[in-house]
């Protein structure tokens, strides 16, 4: 379980830090939707006033903090939540299935070097978080 934990932890530890760059980004507006790759439509809507894309990226905030929630569940950290076991395994699923994209990324880079760098880290980072859930379950599997 310790290794479980550990893994867990940091899992839930990046998705928190996800939660709160998404936060910033709405405090930001326009220029940190462009930079981050949330398409020229949610930057003008933003630039426009609109709360579409405040309400949009809020909602996604609550879904990474909840993600990190469950990290700290599954690591007895804080109080067990409801269908722990099969939850962490949808939330490193879906971390590792965004992070899949980096194939891709890298093989556009090849092709196009003005490629943002940057988008190849994003998904790096879902990956590496994919994996620390994953790798928690797997290691705490039994005691979930």
């Amino acid at each position: 379980m310790a290794n479980g934990k550990k893994f867990l932890s940091a899992g839930s530890i990046m998705s928190f830090g996800v939660a709160l760059l998404h936060l910033v980004i709405i405090f930001i507006g326009a220029d940190a939707y462009r930079y981050f790759g949330a398409g020229e439509e949610m930057a003008l809507l933003a630039e426009s006033g609109s709360l579409q894309p405040a309400l949009v990226t809020f909602v996604i905030t609550i879904f990474f903090s909840l993600f990190g929630l469950y990290g700290l569940s599954g690591a007895n950290i804080i109080l067990r939540l409801p269908f722990l076991k099969w939850f962490l395994l949808a939330i490193g699923s879906i971390y590792a299935l965004r992070g899949l994209a980096v194939i891709g990324e890298i093989i556009v880079i090849f092709e196009k070097p003005v490629y943002p760098l940057r988008m190849i880290i994003f998904s790096l980072v879902s990956l590496i978080a994919g994996i620390f859930y994953l790798a928690g379950v797997k290691k705490s599997w039994t005691s979930l």
